[in-house]
């Protein structure tokens, strides 16, 4: 694996999770791999770090496993209710800790999946329900072979910066150039690959690709009636 900008080795952490995951099912190397359609050496790469998923067979994993990605990739997991995570304070007392609000250019959670994709995680902490990336497709990166579709639950939006971006949504084809937005529904087969001489970059949002109910977040941040009176 080649080391992130800060000189640190690609989420070690993303393999122990999975197989944590997968025992935790009672799940060999090769029930797991039977199931997704690859090789139990792939799968024995990836929990050793020796190797890193693509991006559809990372989706596929996930949803095998029953886990959502933020649980493979990151270990610092807000917790379910939203709200902060509690900090442990000297004494053995516990005091809760918003996280900051701000995420720093230089110190992005960065992972990079095969066939030369980097996602870098736009917020400070992981948000249930929500991804906020700032994605990189390397020349002639894609999200998995040519031939090889992801889906998962939720919906996504897509905003290029540079470079030419291929999607494949079904059976229908666009191309994406600097300025150009998408919106696509995830449970329909999809495709992205760079197609131009330089790398793309691009900000991706996707809501609900976890198992955390969407339609739950949206309900809490959508304004309440006033209960006083009024409508």
């Amino acid at each position: 694996m080649r080391p992130t900008r800060s000189g640190k080795l690609d989420h070690p952490e993303m393999g122990d999770a999975l197989r944590e995951a997968r025992q935790a099912r009672g799940l060999s190397l090769r029930d797991l791999a039977d199931r997704l359609g690859v090789s139990a050496s792939l799968i024995s790469q990836i929990e050793t770090g020796r190797a890193n998923p693509s991006v559809s067979t990372l989706y596929a994993i996930a949803g095998e496993l029953d886990v959502s990605l933020d649980e493979l990739l990151f270990t610092d997991r807000r917790p379910f209710d939203g709200g902060p995570a509690p900090t442990a304070r000297a004494g053995g007392s516990v005091e809760i800790v918003p996280p900051p609000p701000v995420q720093r250019a230089a110190t992005r959670s960065e992972i990079r999946l095969a066939s030369g994709v980097v996602w870098e995680r736009l917020t400070t902490t992981t948000e249930p329900g929500i991804e906020f990336l700032h994605v990189t497709y390397e020349v002639g990166g894609a999200s998995g072979a040519n031939d090889v579709f992801q889906r998962h639950p939720g919906h996504e939006w897509g905003y290029v910066l540079s470079g030419t971006l291929e999607v494949r949504i079904g059976f229908d084809e666009y191309v994406l150039g600097p300025g150009d937005a998408i919106s696509i529904d995830s449970s329909v087969p999809h495709r992205l690959a760079n197609i131009g001489s330089e790398p793309v970059t691009a900000i991706w949002f996707v809501l609900g690709r976890t198992q955390f109910d969407a339609q739950t977040l949206i309900d809490e941040h959508r304004p309440r009636p006033d209960r006083t009176g009024g409508a």
